[in-house]
């Protein structure tokens, strides 16, 4: 018996009067209770045509647990008397308002089981039900995807929200009772029938999977329905500055804009340009596509780098490849095909030129895996996934190797340019020197450059002049004109600019600390002072 009372009678009678099918005749009657919406809708549909024909109350489940109206809310509208309150979602008669009886009566019921809702367009009708959980189950079987439970979603066309807002201002124009009160926010949205209906029928497909509310694996389908995609296109007129063109979008008439521009639109204007009832389709919506995605996994690590002629990400200029492979191509390659994920994002702390290597504990990196197939892995396994990219190749070797969640993928990037980092640069220059000519230069502490953005970087950083420290320096002498220059600076140091001074962009510079040309050889990343991500123990 469905929890429907006596006061629900004429809601239920004018919208299967208008080409409502049982499943949005339970919506707009507010019913929570998700069996109603599993039943089969041919017996929904026989249980409400014996509702509204059943003149004993007693017959009427009246339970105040599983009502369908909410409470009394006075709404007078500023509108003229053949339009009443602005449109709204939910429906609540006095107990002693009279039943109001629709045209057609019993015939207009005859054929409605066999019509497509005029609201959700078949949704819920034929489209929702064992067939389509064969379908998802069969697409998630084949993409071979790791997950404990799953989340469904669903894109409906944005004509539903039109269709619905009609049916509104159907039932307030027709049931005239002064305690009539609709509440937008009270209607079940056909998502949450939709998912009422179809969570147990696809956990059964599944094998017992269970179907939440929230999971990191999301099974999406999007339904479409061109033949009333005009039904939208009479609120450009009335609200164009809802409907604004972008880039990404194809068309201006999202569901979004459809909704802001509903709650703007009068309901006099509405009923002046769409028919109320709207008219039934001809057709029902077409499944268009069955999707999975999963949440990205997040990696962490630090690498160290050994190739003076390996740049960190692939180098391309003027569409043409300048190296064979990178540093984010050599360690990205194994953990793609290990977690079977569709793409990835990669990032560092800091990034070194290509002819610079990167020693000592390496530096930190981070990789966003998107759609991963697979996304749950060991110690164990993580370890000779690491041992894996390691045997790769000698140009790069990884440590620390781990799964990170989102939020610990910041940590990289606090503070950065507040760390430190310590260098070696073999350095030549001009004049001949002396152990004695250098051994200044260690002395030297705290030292504030300005520097102005290197020609080499002005084609992608913004031409500035920022300030940084080298907070000591040591040398080591090799030759009358070779030395070894020791560095620890904030990160962010241009360090080749400071040695050769950029034409004087770099103020001071170690040419004028010399007073001789001098030009950098080799430049090694001894450290990178952050300490994340955490280390795993060899």
């Amino acid at each position: 018996m469905l929890p429907l009372k006596e006061k629900d009678k004429p809601i239920v009678q004018k919208l299967l009067s208008a080409g409502c099918c049982a499943r949005c005749v339970l919506r707009f009657c507010c019913v929570t209770v998700q069996a109603a919406f599993r039943q089969a809708q041919h017996e929904t549909l026989k249980d409400l045509q014996a509702f509204i024909g059943d003149k004993e109350t007693n017959k009427v489940q009246d339970s105040t647990g599983q009502s369908s109206t909410c409470e009394t809310k006075s709404q007078d509208a500023a509108l003229s008397e053949s339009v009443v309150d602005p449109p709204c979602k939910r429906a609540k008669l006095d107990p002693t308002t009279e039943t109001v009886q629709s045209e057609g009566g019993s015939d207009a019921l005859k054929n409605v089981e066999s019509r497509v809702c005029v609201v959700c367009l078949g949704i819920l009708q034929d489209l929702c039900g064992p067939d389509l959980a064969v379908k998802i189950a069969e697409t998630v079987k084949a993409q071979n995807y790791q997950f404990d439970t799953l989340v469904l979603s669903i894109s409906l066309p944005a004509q539903l929200c039109v269709r619905e807002h009609s049916c509104w201002l159907h039932v307030k124009k027709e049931v005239r009772a002064k305690s009539l009160v609709l509440d937008k926010d009270d209607l079940i949205q056909v998502k949450e029938a939709f998912k009422w209906i179809m969570q147990g029928l696809v956990t059964k497909e599944l094998g017992g999977v269970a179907v939440v509310g929230k999971s990191p694996f999301e099974v999406g389908m999007e339904f479409t329905h061109p033949k009333t995609e005009s039904d939208c296109h009479f609120l450009a007129k009335s609200c164009p500055d809802c409907f604004k063109a972008t880039k990404n979008k194809q068309s201006v008439f999202t569901r979004m804009a459809v909704v802001k521009a509903l709650e703007k639109i009068s309901d006099a204007r509405f009923l002046q340009m769409y028919p109320c009832p709207p008219v039934e389709p001809s057709c029902s919506c077409t499944l268009q596509d069955i999707k999975c995605l999963h949440v990205s996994v997040f990696i962490a690590g630090r690498y160290n780098k050994f190739c003076r002629s390996l740049p960190q990400t692939p180098w391309v200029i003027d569409g043409e490849r300048r190296m064979e492979s990178s540093v984010e191509e050599l360690i990205a390659a194994p953990i793609l095909s290990a977690f079977r994920a569709d793409g990835f994002n990669f990032s560092s702390s800091g990034r070194e030129d290509v002819d610079v290597r990167t020693l000592g504990n390496g530096r930190p990196f981070a990789m966003e895996l998107l759609n991963p197939h697979r996304s749950r892995f060991s110690r164990a396994e993580m370890k000779q996934l690491q041992e894996t990219i390691n045997k790769s190749s000698d140009k790069v070797r990884v440590r620390d190797l781990q799964i990170v969640s989102r939020e610990a993928m910041s940590r990289m990037k606090e503070g950065e340019e507040e760390k430190t980092k310590t260098y070696t640069a073999l350095v030549w220059t001009q004049r001949t020197i002396e152990k004695e000519d250098i051994s200044f230069i260690s002395d030297i502490k705290e030292l504030t450059l300005d520097q102005k953005t290197p020609l080499r970087v002005l084609h992608r950083r913004a031409l500035a002049i920022r300030q940084r420290v080298i907070h000591s320096m040591n040398v080591r002498f090799v030759d009358s004109h070779h030395f070894y220059l020791g560095l620890k600076t904030q990160a962010g140091t241009y360090i080749k600019e400071f040695v050769h001074g950029d034409f004087g962009r770099t103020k001071p510079n170690l040419c004028e600390l010399l007073k001789t040309d001098a030009d950098i050889l080799e430049l090694d990343v001894e450290s990178v002072d952050v300490d994340w991500p955490p280390p795993i123990p060899e």
